[in-house]
C-alpha cells in the first residue's frame, strides 16, 4: 500500500481538491508540536540558567558560620557572640557522615576591601584563607601554576593563588605572575597559581577577584589566632547533606553551649536542599509543559480525525466502487490511515523544524548576555519521541474513519448521492 503509486495519487488528488481545509487541519497539528518544542526549549533555557548557579559547587555540601545566640542557655544570656576555632575543626572532622571539612577565613568582607599592592598598582580584592581540600567543594580551575597543597599548610608558606581579575589589575597583559610577589595588608605573598572562574554571575565575579592563601598562613599573618570564620562541609557519598548538617550543628551547639532549639545562633546554607528545591520546581514546570503541549497535540490530532470522517463521507460512492471491484476492507482501512498518517507526519515535521529553528536563533542571539536563560534547546531524542507520538496518534486518528469506511456496503455506497 505504501509503495503503490495509485495510493499516493489518490491522496494528493484529495489534498489538491481541498487545499484550504487540508492546510488548516495541518496547521492545527503543526502548531501543537511547534508549541511543545518552544515551551520545552524555553523551560530548558530557564533551567540551564538557574542551574548554572550551582555549577562548580558540590551539591552535597553545606556552609556554616557563627552568629549571635537568640536564647538563654545554661546561665548565659541571649545575644552572646561566639566564634569557631581550630578545635571545632578537629571535632567536626571526626563526624562519620562528614566527607570534606574545610575551614575558611576572609579579610575585607564578602566583596573584598583589602589594600592589595604590587609595585605602583593596587586593588581591593577578597582575601581568603583555605585548605587545599576546599577545591573539592567549590571547583577551582587553575589556568597557570598550581593550587595550594598540604606542605603550604604545614609550613605556613606565604604563597597565594590569585583570580583572573586580580592578575588583570596588578599585572601587565604580557607579564607572568607566577613567582612574583604581592603585598596584602603589609605582608608579602608569592604567587603560585592563577585561577579561572568556574561559576556564573556574582559567583564567577567573586572567584575572579579572589586571592586564596593557605589557611594556617592566613591565621598567622593577620593575627587571627585559632579563629575560624566559617566551614564548608560535604557529606559522605550516599549520605544526605541535611543529615550531616544536623549532626554537625548539634555538635557545635554542645561545644559552645548553645540551646538545642536556638535556630539563630548558627547561620547555614545547604546546597543540597536548595538544589533539590530548584529541581523539584523545574520538574513541575516540565510536567506542565508536557501536559499543555500534548493536550495541544491531541487537539490537532482530533482535528485530523474529524476531517478524515468528512473525507470518508464525501468519498462514500468512490469507496463503494472500490469494494464492488474487489477491494478488501483492509485495503480501504490502509488507504484512509495512510492519508491520515501522511498529513500528521508532514505537519509534525514542519512544526518541529520551525520550532527548533526559532530556538537555535534565540540561542545565537542571547549568547552569554542573559545569565538566567542559557541554551534554550531541546534534546533531539525528545523531539523524535514527540514526532513518533504524533505519527502514532495520527494513525489512531485515521482508524475510526477507516473502520467506518471499511464497513460501507458496496450496494448502499453506489446508491449514495
Amino acid at each position: 500500500m505504501i509503495f503503490q503509486r495509485d495510493s499516493w495519487q489518490e491522496i494528493f488528488a484529495t489534498i489538491n481538491k481541498n487545499k484550504l481545509r487540508t492546510f488548516l487541519t495541518c496547521l492545527g497539528v503543526g502548531w501543537g508540536i511547534f508549541m511543545l518544542v518552544i515551551m520545552l526549549g524555553a523551560g530548558n533555557g530557564l533551567k540551564n540558567g538557574v542551574m548554572s548557579d550551582f555549577s562548580g559547587v558540590a551539591t552535597n555540601s553545606f556552609f556554616m558560620w557563627a552568629q549571635k545566640t537568640s536564647k538563654a542557655y545554661k546561665g548565659m544570656k541571649p545575644g552572646r557572640q561566639f566564634n569557631y576555632n581550630n578545635a571545632d575543626y578537629i571535632a567536626i572532622s571526626q563526624v562519620p557522615e562528614a566527607n570534606i571539612v574545610s575551614p575558611l577565613n576572609q579579610l575585607g568582607g564578602h566583596d573584598g576591601s583589602n589594600n592589595v599592592i604590587r609595585g605602583l598598582k593596587s586593588g581591593a580584592f577578597e582575601v581568603q584563607g583555605a585548605y587545599p581540600n576546599y577545591s573539592q567543594i567549590e571547583q577551582v580551575k587553575i589556568g597557570d601554576g598550581r593550587f595550594l597543597n598540604e606542605y603550604d599548610i604545614k609550613e605556613k608558606r606565604k604563597v597565594c593563588v590569585i583570580g583572573s581579575r586580580v592578575k588583570e589589575v596588578l599585572f601587565k597583559p604580557d607579564e607572568k605572575p607566577i613567582g612574583q610577589f604581592i603585598r596584602i595588608n603589609g605582608v608579602y605573598f608569592k604567587v603560585i597559581g592563577v585561577s579561572i572562574a568556574t561559576g556564573n554571575g556574582d559567583q564567577g565575579r567573586q572567584q575572579a577577584q579572589r586571592i586564596t592563601l593557605p589557611f594556617s598562613t592566613f591565621q598567622n599573618a593577620f593575627n587571627f589566632g585559632d579563629l575560624i570564620g566559617w566551614f564548608a562541609i560535604s557529606s559522605q557519598p550516599g549520605v544526605s547533606a541535611k543529615t550531616t548538617e544536623d549532626k554537625v550543628m548539634a555538635l557545635v551547639r554542645e561545644r559552645h553551649k548553645i540551646a538545642p532549639d536556638d535556630n539563630m545562633a548558627i547561620g547555614h546554607w545547604n546546597m543540597e536542599v536548595q538544589y533539590n528545591k530548584v529541581n523539584g520546581l523545574f520538574d513541575g514546570i516540565n510536567f506542565l509543559v508536557w501536559f499543555v503541549g500534548l493536550g495541544t497535540l491531541v487537539a490537532g490530532v482530533i482535528g485530523i480525525s474529524n476531517i478524515m470522517l468528512i473525507v470518508v463521507k464525501e468519498r462514500t460512492r468512490e469507496i463503494g466502487v472500490k469494494r464492488a471491484l474487489g477491494a478488501t476492507p483492509w485495503h480501504v482501512i490502509a488507504q484512509i490511515m495512510l492519508e491520515s498518517v501522511f498529513l500528521t507526519a508532514i505537519a509534525g515535521l514542519v512544526g518541529l523544524w520551525v520550532g527548533i529553528l526559532i530556538l537555535e536563533g534565540i540561542n545565537s542571539l542571547i549568547g552569554t548576555e542573559v545569565p538566567m536563560f542559557k541554551n534554550p534547546t531541546i534534546d533531539i531524542y525528545i523531539a523524535v519521541k514527540a514526532l513518533v507520538f504524533l505519527i502514532c496518534s495520527g494513525a489512531l486518528a485515521g482508524l475510526i474513519p477507516a473502520r467506518k469506511a471499511s464497513m460501507v456496503s458496496p450496494v448502499e455506497a453506489l446508491r449514495s448521492e
